[in-house]
């Protein structure tokens, strides 16, 4: 099992596959599993790198507290410890934070984002909601209920539930936590105008809650392609996993030179 060690961390990670480089951000209690169908399928085409964030799958406890620019740190310690200068960064829902915060950190590291679902800053009351439950949730140790839910919500087949599940149980209450509470503060809407790489935003058509955030980031980010996903809600990864590595693949091939 790979892993990289960043100060005293075992940072778990896949890489998959030749080409451009894309790496994969999940958001709080799942993993890299999350990203399956993308690593079989894009890793076809392309180098598809995935990463379980510190406390969280295969990865372990981190004695320092989560937060955004700290696993914007570790993807860039990961990219050094592969040899890569420049990868196309794609963050899943509150992930998708992550990969501003990185492209914002280090754009010379980036050729563009992809985001999934994705804001700039929590901003809706019911987005708030789900995400303070989480952290109650993991305050009162119910971390294998809130897996049990977070894996049924994002699987489609019974045996990705399973995976899912099974990878999301191992995460360290503590980092969850964390990653869920920082999600809660974190705002980086005013800087977006900062990123002059190529940006893909792709939302779910039923995800009209998030839709607000498509339009902001739509408006704020100098160069980007916005594109709604017919039929699905929010957890694009899994069950539009055929639409989304297609967006990805016309994205990456005309952007990724």
């Amino acid at each position: 099992m790979p892993v990289i060690n960043i100060d005293g961390v075992d940072v778990y990670y896949h890489v998959q596959g030749k080409g451009i480089p894309i790496v994969f951000i999940h958001p709080p209690l799942l993993t890299s599993m999350n990203f399956i169908y993308q690593v079989n399928e894009l890793s076809q085409r392309f180098k598809v790198i995935v990463f379980d964030v510190r406390g969280h799958g295969n990865s372990s406890y981190s004695e320092k507290a989560l937060t955004y620019p700290l696993i914007s740190h570790d993807i860039k310690q990961l990219l050094d410890h592969l040899k890569i200068d420049k990868a196309f960064i794609c963050g899943y829902s509150t992930g998708g934070s992550i990969a501003l915060d990185f492209l914002l950190t280090y754009p010379k590291r980036s050729l563009g984002g992809i985001l999934t679902g994705a804001m700039s800053e929590v901003m809706d009351p019911l987005l708030k909601t789900k995400i303070t439950l989480g952290v109650k949730l993991t305050e009162w140790k119910a971390l294998k209920a809130l897996a049990l839910s977070v894996s049924f919500t994002n699987a489609n087949t019974r045996r990705l539930f399973k995976d899912l599940y099974i990878h999301a149980k191992r995460g360290k209450t503590q980092n969850v936590e964390q990653y869920y509470r920082y999600s809660l503060s974190y705002n980086c809407t005013d800087r977006l105008e900062q990123i002059k790489l190529p940006v893909l935003l792709l939302y779910g058509e039923k995800d009209k809650a998030f839709h607000r955030y498509a339009y902001l980031l739509q408006e704020k980010l100098p160069v980007n392609e916005c594109i709604l996903i017919g039929d699905v809600k929010h957890q694009l990864p899994t069950k539009a996993a055929v639409a989304v590595n297609n967006f990805i693949t016309q994205f990456v091939s005309v952007h990724g030179h």
